[in-house]
């Protein structure tokens, strides 16, 4: 009993880590920040990539969005992307209820993740950051943006979009100027790799 009551205590002094929440619009390069994050240790939750594994394994979370955006959403018992994001694209009450349905899910799988780990800090990589007032709910947040233009062409030659496909997508993100009024951090990821790495070195020797 005394060995037990021991244990505990111990698993109750491991200290909760802080989370810092790590964003930024398409092209901005937050997954090339993520990935020197973890190059130099930190834990990286990759909201985005969980979320498309969570929408194909959790079974109550199917029903849900079956029923919100039709049978469709689903092909062959795999989430239907292209479907959806045409169903959502121009349809904010659509997208909002969907993001509604998808973030509780992502939250529950985000905190069992954060509680297996042992680092004071852990990042928390998300694209709506803002949108959905997850910045609330951490420690600190790290903005990582890039001039318009670059964001377009680098996602242009990344996933062989159009140039106004790719403007119709930030016309409909969040504006810049506001997510660097709520950030805490900003990185402006306007040069090379190098440049990068080195902007992210300051931010982590900024951390406390």
């Amino acid at each position: 009993m005394e060995i037990q009551d021991i244990n505990q205590n111990q698993e109750e002094d491991i200290p909760i880590p802080k989370i810092i929440g790590l964003t930024g619009g398409i092209g901005s390069g937050k997954t090339s920040v993520a990935k020197l994050l973890q190059e130099k240790g930190f834990p990286v939750y990759y909201s985005d990539v969980e979320a498309k594994n969570i929408v194909n394994k959790d079974s109550v979370l199917k029903e849900k969005i079956i029923e919100l955006l039709g049978t469709e959403a689903y092909s062959n018992g795999v989430y239907n992307r292209k479907y959806v994001a045409e169903k959502v694209f121009n349809n904010s009450e659509l997208l909002e209820q969907l993001n509604h349905l998808i973030h509780p899910a992502v939250k529950i799988d985000f905190e069992r993740w954060m509680n297996s780990q042992k680092s004071e800090f852990v990042f928390k990589e998300t694209a709506l950051l803002f949108e959905l007032k997850l910045h609330l709910q951490c420690y600190k947040s790290l903005l990582i943006t890039a001039d318009d233009n670059l964001r377009i062409k680098r996602t242009m030659d990344r996933d062989d979009k159009t140039y106004r496909e790719v403007e119709a997508i930030i016309q409909k993100q969040m504006p810049e100027k506001d997510k660097i009024k709520l950030a805490d951090y900003i990185i402006y990821n306007n040069s090379d790799l190098e440049s990068l790495r080195v902007a992210t070195d300051a931010v982590v020797s900024e951390l406390n």
